[in-house]
């Protein structure tokens, strides 16, 4: 296997055009399943119908009326009056049609622990839970809380829920019980599944014990049901605390999926908005099981019977719903599923199982693969990775260069990549190459999905944008969209659809289009920083900084960062103080690390006098980015106090002094 030096890359970067492209290898587009370009123009010139044949792919009870019902926009409805059932399309019709000794999960531990969950154990183990679940009295519609790490648990957790109708409410494992608590407590969950302990790099996080210290007077919540993965002690409150193995060992093994309506909720997942209070995303069931299995066919050119595929992300975030568990179960998919962090026990541990399970296709974030340049090259070429044909990205736009070392040492030049764009909104990818069909530029998300409409436009007028730069917008609905905000549907329009009508889905994001077509996507444009992937508003973490008591006041941003995407730097002000310390700086990270998790934390801190503000008070945060990246500051005059700006210049110029000293 050939190896490449940083000097090498540095050179092929320098000679990277930004419109240099890079065509499907021959033999991949000859057995790719979607190889006609025509596929794009078929899809758009009734998109209706290409989505129903999509759907007619799926298992339904009862077939639809309408396929798309618009009469009351933003509140779009698919596939009205069809009833299907999640769990039924993703585990009884495989075990049915003979794929039950298939394997679903090859699941790997951290200290080298292994299962392989076959569909029919998933079948049988997703049953059992289901009429756990019902033992207990929960139904449909009830909310069930998910607070798991990466373990086969996890994916039997969901489904069950889906099979009773109830709505699930994942919490990423990285969060903080505090953060499990406020999902809990939005979502009124009557029940929560969580685990005793967590791997973490060597160590056992003692989670169930962390829950209790936050979940004791939260009423809504009857009952916390608790996965035994590690061993470690916690306390079992009676009658509130079962154990999972008691829930289900007499539990029937057989429970017949509820049929549902195509726009019944199937789960609702919070991810961050610009305010403190999480939004509560709202998906359904027909449309997104539609939107999510037929991406992660065509997206990723799966052939189930012979690939063997790895999502690296966390059921915790939208990815790890749509492509790890939903989209590749309806698929009838063989995927990988690691409990670890992607340097333990040594940083090449996520290549030593690629090549054990021969992955075909790898999922990842940019995020991850800058990490993974920083430790060197050899930690992948010392093994095997011959099986690989495909890989993506996901979370964040990819620069140029990760892309490029992606491309050259993981994929050996032979492996088509995929840079996809989505959110937890969107349900399913939208901007995406067809590996069969697309000729990427590094960088460059490419082009909407058969069936999506995407376009830049001008942030003044709205009007599309055929070569420059602009906001990003989705002009028709796509079956796998959000319905809305749980229990606010006036958040839920006031956010996404009133700056162009309730017929264009206002992205969040600045984007370019080039001569070609290409979609560039930049960043956010609202008070959202993304971390490694992770979207987190300014106002969740400004609100965990103040919660020290030293804190008067505090200001995020999103500075750019090489190994994170971005990284959260805080201006901050102290209750009467105006310098803290290298004990205070830890203090404040532990506080938001605690409040919402150790991805959370701030990576640089200066502390203010003052903030800069309007005369309304509203804190001016563009004026804060560009101070802290050097930029110049243009008309300050309608600031309350002008002089903040330059005390604060006058600091972080002594601070760069200090660093360069």
């Amino acid at each position: 296997m050939a190896t490449i030096s940083e000097q090498d890359l540095e050179a092929q970067l320098a000679e990277l055009s930004t419109q240099e492209r890079f065509a499907p290898p021959s033999e991949f587009r000859e057995h790719a399943l979607l190889s006609d370009p025509k596929v794009y123009e078929e899809a758009n010139a009734d998109w209706q119908g290409w989505w129903a044949t999509q759907a007619a792919s799926l298992r339904w009870f009862e077939p639809w009326q309408t396929v798309l019902d618009d009469t009351n926009p933003p509140f779009y409805k698919w596939f009205v009056g069809g009833k299907l059932n999640v769990s039924d399309n993703c585990l009884d019709r495989h075990v049915e049609a003979g794929n039950g000794a298939r394997v679903a999960f090859h699941w790997r531990g951290e200290e080298g622990e292994t299962r392989d969950v076959t569909y029919e154990d998933l079948l049988r183990d997703t049953q059992r839970m289901a009429n756990g679940l019902k033992s207990l009295g929960i139904g449909k519609g009830d909310v069930v809380g998910i607070y798991l790490p990466m373990i086969p648990e996890v994916a039997v957790a969901m489904l069950a829920c889906a099979r009773i109708g109830a709505v699930h409410n994942v919490v990423f494992g990285g969060f903080s019980a505090e953060s499990v608590r406020e999902r809990m407590e939005f979502s009124e969950a009557r029940a929560l599944i969580t685990v005793d302990g967590a791997a973490r790099k060597g160590r056992v996080a003692p989670v169930k014990a962390n829950v209790d210290a936050v979940m004791s007077d939260l009423a809504s919540l009857e009952h916390i049901i608790v996965v035994r993965s590690k061993g470690t002690e916690c306390e079992m409150r009676d009658g509130r605390d079962i154990w999972y193995h008691d829930l289900v060992v007499d539990a029937d093994t057989e429970c017949p999926p509820e049929p549902m309506d195509a726009e019944d909720p199937l789960f609702v997942l919070y991810t961050s908005g610009s305010t403190a209070k999480p939004k509560g995303i709202l998906h359904t069931t027909g449309g997104y099981l539609t939107g999510a299995a037929t991406t992660h066919r065509y997206v990723f050119d799966l052939k189930p019977e012979s690939d063997v595929y790895w999502c690296s992300a966390d059921v915790g975030w939208i990815t790890g719903h749509s492509y790890i568990i939903y989209g590749p179960l309806a698929n009838g998919a063989t995927s990988i599923m690691y409990e670890g962090a992607p340097d333990y026990p040594h940083k090449g541990i996520w290549w030593e199982i690629a090549a054990h399970y021969k992955a075909t296709i790898f999922y990842t974030a940019p995020t991850a693969i800058r990490a993974c340049m920083k430790w060197g090259a050899e930690h992948v070429l010392a093994h095997d990775l011959s099986s690989l044909r495909l890989l993506g990205t996901v979370g964040e736009p990819i620069n140029p260069k990760a892309w490029l070392w992606y491309h050259k040492v993981v994929g050996s030049e032979r492996c088509p990549i995929v840079d996809t764009w989505w959110q937890t909104e969107t349900g399913a990818m939208m901007i995406t190459p067809l590996p069969g069909i697309t000729e990427t530029k590094p960088g460059s998300a490419t082009q909407p999905f058969p069936g999506i409409s995407a376009k830049v436009v001008d942030e003044r007028t709205g009007e599309p944008i055929e070569n420059g730069q602009g906001l990003l917008v989705l002009d028709r609905p796509w079956p796998s969209m959000l319905r809305t905000l749980y229990r606010d549907d006036d958040r839920f329009v006031e956010t996404y659809w009133k700056q162009y009508g309730p017929r264009t889905y206002l992205v969040g994001d600045a984007a370019r289009v080039d001569k070609d077509g290409y979609f560039w996507v930049i960043g956010r444009i609202d008070d959202v920083v993304n971390v490694s992937g992770h979207r987190l508003s300014t106002a969740e973490v400004e609100s965990a900084i103040v919660a020290h008591e030293s804190v008067s006041e505090a200001a995020v941003i999103g500075q750019h960062d090489e190994d994170t995407g971005q990284a959260i730097c805080a201006f901050v002000t102290l209750q009467g103080s105006t310098e803290g310390t290298e004990a205070l700086i830890e203090g404040i990270r532990n506080t938001v690390a605690e409040r919402i998790g150790k991805f959370a934390r701030p990576k640089r801190i200066i502390w203010a006098d003052d903030l800069p503000k309007t005369r309304s008070g509203k804190i001016m945060r563009r004026l804060l980015r560009d101070i802290a990246e050097g930029r110049a500051l243009g008309d300050v005059t309608t600031l309350r106090d002008p002089t903040v700006m330059a005390a604060l210049q006058d600091k972080i110029a002594a601070e760069r002094a200090d660093d360069e000293g």
